[in-house]
C-alpha cells in the first residue's frame, strides 16, 4: 500500500501563521512535528511502502526538507499548476504503477494538514477498508459526526457488511437544520477527504467517467524528469488538464450508478473513523483540539523560542506567540496570533472571516498574506530584521554543506558580516574564508556567492543598499537546487 500525501495546498484559513509560500501543512501549531511530518509519522506500522507527496514547484523544498529533518524518504511529485485532487490523484496513480511494475497497487490518499489524536483506530479503520479496495472497490474514511457541523460535505451510509458501509451519496455542504437532520439519523458520516483507491481501478474509472482529464494525465505522466528529490512533470500537457475534485470527478458518479461491482455490492465503501480527527479548517477549530488549561485557554508557541505569555481574567481563548511575550487582561473568547511582521486579534466567533482580511491586504498591495519576514530557502533560511529607504538588514543562516546561488544585483551592493560559522565567500574573482566577525563587501553588479562548508550553520548578517531591494532583482549563472 502506498501512502499518498497531498501537500500543495495554500490556505490563509489560519492567518498571519500560514501564508502562501508557507502554509498550514509545514506548521507545527503547537505540536512537536509539522502537520505533514505527523501525517508521515502515521503511517508507521501501517505501510512500508515511502510515501508519495504531491505538492508543487514552490514547496517543493519545505517538503524535502521536513522529510530529511525526519530522516525518512519519499517521492516528491511537483504539480506544475493546481488541477484539484482528481488529476493529481491520478498522477500518483501512474507514477505508483510505473515504480512497483504491477497493474495494481492500492494507494491510500491522506490530506498532509489533518489532526487524527488516536492514530490506532486511524489504523484500524485503514486496515479494515483495504481488503474491499483490494478486490476493486473505493474505500473512503467517514468521520463519525460530533455535533451537527455545516462545514463540511457528508456521506449518507447504507447497508452494512464485515464493519464497512455502502455508501449511497455523497452531500454537499448542508445548512443547520439539514445538519441537524444528519445528525439525528445516524446514517451520515463527515466527508473526511481521504480516500482508498486501487490503482488501476482509478485510472479505468477515470478514463470512463472523464476522458479528457485521463488523456492529460497519461500526456503529463509520459514525459516526467527526475531533479534531485522530485519528480516534474510536462507542464504543457498537464495545463491542458480540467479542473475537479476526486469527489465530483469519481466518488459522486460511481455512487449514482444503480451497476455494482459484482451481485448487488456497492462500488464505494466507508470504514466509519472516531480519532479525533480535524481538519484545522479555522482558528476555532484549533482551539476546539488543544491543550487548555483550566480557564480554558490554549497557548501555541510557534516561533523559535517560546515566547512568553501572561493571562490574567482571561477565559476560552486561544493565544499564538511567536518569541516575544504577549500578555492579556479581562477578555474572552479571542484569538490572538503573534507573528513578527503582523498580528491578528478576532473573536471566535468570527474567525471563519479571517478570509476577508486577506483580500483586504490584497487589495492594497501588501505582502503579508503571502510570506512570512522569516523566509525559507533550499539553503537556509533570511530574517528581513530591518528595512527603510535604501537599504535592508538580514539574519541569514546558511546550512553546512549548502550554497547559495552564484548571482549579481543591478540595483543593490551587500556587505556581509559572519556572526557564528564560516564561509566561503566568491566575490569576483576572488574567493575567500570569514569567520566570525570578519566581513567582506559585494558592490553592485558584482558576481558573488556564499558557502558554508562547515559542519555547523553559518550565521551572518546581510546590510542591503541601493535604490531597489526586490528579490527578483536577481540574476542567477549557476544553482546547486535548479533555479538557475
Amino acid at each position: 500500500m502506498i501512502p499518498v500525501i497531498m501537500a500543495g495546498g495554500s490556505g490563509t484559513r489560519l492567518w498571519p501563521l500560514s501564508r502562501t509560500a508557507f502554509p498550514k501543512q509545514f506548521l507545527s501549531l503547537g505540536y512537536d512535528q509539522t502537520m505533514l511530518q505527523q501525517t508521515v509519522a502515521r503511517l508507521d506500522g501501517l505501510s512500508d511502502a515511502a510515501p508519495m507527496i504531491i505538492t508543487n514547484e514552490n514547496h517543493r523544498f519545505l517538503v524535502a526538507e521536513q522529510l530529511r529533518q525526519m530522516g525518512r524518504d519519499g517521492s516528491i511529485l511537483l504539480e506544475p499548476v493546481g488541477r484539484n485532487t482528481a488529476p493529481a490523484i491520478a498522477l500518483a496513480a501512474f507514477e505508483a504503477i510505473r515504480q512497483q511494475s504491477e497493474d495494481a497497487p492500492v494507494l491510500l490518499v491522506l490530506a498532509a494538514d489533518h489532526v487524527i489524536q488516536d492514530t490506532a483506530a486511524f489504523q484500524k479503520a485503514v486496515r479494515a477498508l483495504e481488503p474491499a479496495v483490494r478486490e476493486g472497490k473505493f474505500g473512503t474514511l467517514g468521520i463519525v459526526p460530533t455535533e451537527p457541523a455545516t462545514g463540511y460535505g457528508y456521506i449518507k451510509a447504507g447497508a452494512e457488511s464485515s464493519g464497512l458501509f455502502a455508501v449511497e451519496q455523497f452531500v454537499e455542504k448542508p445548512d443547520a437544520d439539514t445538519a441537524q437532520a444528519y445528525l439525528d439519523a445516524e446514517c451520515y458520516y463527515w466527508n473526511s477527504g481521504m480516500f482508498m483507491i486501487r490503482a488501476d481501478r482509478y485510472l479505468e474509472e477515470l478514463k470512463r467517467f472523464s476522458p479528457e482529464m485521463y488523456a492529460a494525465c497519461e500526456a503529463a505522466m509520459a514525459d516526467t524528469q527526475s531533479d534531485m528529490d522530485f519528480i516534474r512533470v510536462n507542464k504543457e500537457a498537464f495545463e491542458q488538464c480540467p479542473d475537479d475534485s476526486i469527489d465530483y470527478a469519481i466518488m459522486e458518479p460511481l455512487t449514482a450508478e444503480p451497476l455494482s461491482t459484482s451481485e448487488g455490492e456497492p462500488q464505494v465503501v466507508v470504514a466509519p473513523l472516531e480519532a479525533g480527527w480535524s481538519d484545522v479548517g479555522s482558528w476555532s477549530a484549533l482551539w476546539d483540539i488543544a491543550d487548555k488549561c483550566d480557564n480554558g485557554n490554549a497557548v501555541l508557541h510557534a516561533g523559535k523560542r517560546e515566547g512568553e505569555t501572561i493571562l490574567k481574567d482571561t477565559r476560552n481563548s486561544l493565544i499564538s506567540t511567536s518569541d516575544r511575550l504577549v500578555s492579556t487582561l479581562g477578555v474572552d473568547d479571542l484569538v490572538i496570533v503573534d507573528t513578527k511582521d503582523a498580528l491578528l486579534v478576532a473573536h471566535r466567533d468570527k474567525v471563519q472571516d479571517v478570509k476577508k482580511i486577506v483580500a483586504d491586504i490584497k487589495a492594497q498591495g501588501g505582502t503579508q498574506h503571502e510570506i512570512h519576514r522569516e523566509v525559507y530557502r533550499p539553503w537556509g533560511r533570511y530574517d528581513s530584521i530591518d528595512n527603510g529607504e535604501r537599504y535592508q538588514v538580514k539574519r541569514i543562516t546558511v546550512k553546512p554543506g549548502a550554497k547559495l546561488s552564484v548571482q549579481m544585483h543591478h540595483h543593490r551592493a551587500e556587505h556581509w558580516i559572519v556572526v557564528s560559522g564560516t564561509a566561503r565567500v566568491t566575490n569576483g574573482e576572488n574567493t575567500i574564508l570569514l569567520t566570525e566577525n570578519e566581513s567582506t563587501y559585494i558592490p553592485i553588479g558584482q558576481v558573488h556567492c556564499l558557502e558554508n562548508p562547515g559542519k555547523v550553520d553559518l550565521e551572518m548578517i546581510e546590510v542591503q543598499s541601493g535604490s531597489y531591494l526586490g528579490e527578483d532583482d536577481i540574476v542567477r549563472f549557476e544553482d546547486k537546487y535548479g533555479r538557475a
